[in-house]
């Protein structure tokens, strides 16, 4: 398959988000504006705010256009592949209507590094400073406030989740990724008093099988832990319109999201990354099938949709 001729470069403006994501920038930024893009393709990180929990080992950066940023680093712990996985995915699912926090490049300087005595990694025991140059940075989504943000909700909570059909959505990516990992989420409310939250799905890293850049399928992979976000499933129209747009995918629309990752994420691999590309075109064919693996797996996901309701849409 010959690689379509694409621009190396691509801003992609938040105001292409889904309606119901909205709130949360306002949360966030409180700069939300129709005609601007709050997400630049490249950034600089000026200021090291706090380490952050997770495997990779991410650091809260302020970048140099006032954002802050979860910025993951070329010699995380996990594979450099993290960052370029965590971009491609993050892009697939905007594309398809996901909630999701944008992604850019940030440029972490030499001296940020030196006078930064946290900006640091723990591998294998001892403690490396993290490295400079281009590096993986998402739009924090934790809010300034205290009690607006939480990376868990317990059932009755999970269950008013304004978006909470994204869970079903989100599927038709982890599904055609092959998100190794199990699925991560932010959630969001607008004040303390409000009850009712928006969920943002993150950690992209582990899709395409984290650094292997394999498929090794299975029913229970890529999926959330709790079963209740799956309850208002009754068929294959819950995953719309996300199930319909990658299944329509064209193969160009792919690479314009692969084009400007920055080669050194991939180790220099161009060859790896057409494979790669090649393999995500393929896969859009059986990405029911693998919902359809998780539907009748041992967790029994979605009990109201019914049989004869699988049959109708057949």
């Amino acid at each position: 398959m010959a690689r379509p001729r694409l621009p190396l470069s691509r801003t992609y403006n938040l105001c292409s988000l889904p309606p119901f994501f909205r709130p949360i920038l306002e949360i966030l930024t409180n700069k939300w504006q129709e005609t601007e893009a709050l997400v630049n393709a490249c950034v600089s990180a000026v200021q090291h705010l706090r380490k952050l929990r997770g495997g990779a080992q991410s650091h809260l950066l302020r970048a140099s256009d006032g954002v802050a940023y979860v910025t993951k680093f070329q010699n995380n712990p996990q594979h450099i592949r993290i960052l370029a996985n965590e971009m491609l995915a993050t892009r697939l699912g905007l594309a398809l209507g996901l909630p999701m926090p944008p992604v850019a490049v940030i440029e972490v300087g030499d001296r940020l590094i030196e006078h930064t005595p946290d900006l640091r990694i723990q591998v294998g025991g001892s403690e490396i400073p993290c490295q400079s140059g281009k590096q993986l940075a998402s739009l924090y989504v934790g809010g300034d406030s205290p009690g607006l943000a939480s990376d868990y909700l317990p059932g009755e909570l999970l269950r008013g989740v304004r978006n909470l059909i994204s869970f079903a959505q989100i599927l038709v990516l982890d599904k055609w990724t092959c998100n190794s990992d199990g699925r991560q989420a932010i959630f969001c409310r607008r004040t303390p008093r409000c009850q009712r939250y928006t969920a943002t799905f993150i950690d992209q890293g582990y899709c395409f099988n984290a650094g292997e850049w394999t498929f090794p399928d299975f029913p229970l992979r890529g999926v959330y832990a709790n079963n209740c976000v799956y309850e208002t499933v009754t068929g294959w129209e819950a995953f719309e319109p996300a199930l319909s747009r990658a299944e329509q995918m064209d193969v160009s629309e792919i690479w314009r999201m692969a084009a400007d990752i920055p080669r050194e994420w991939y180790e220099f691999d161009s060859d790896g990354l057409n494979r790669l590309i090649e393999k995500l075109y393929k896969r859009r064919a059986i990405i029911r099938d693998l919902i359809a693996a998780f539907r009748t797996s041992c967790r029994n996901p979605f009990p109201n949709w019914t049989a004869s309701q699988q049959v109708a849409a057949a």
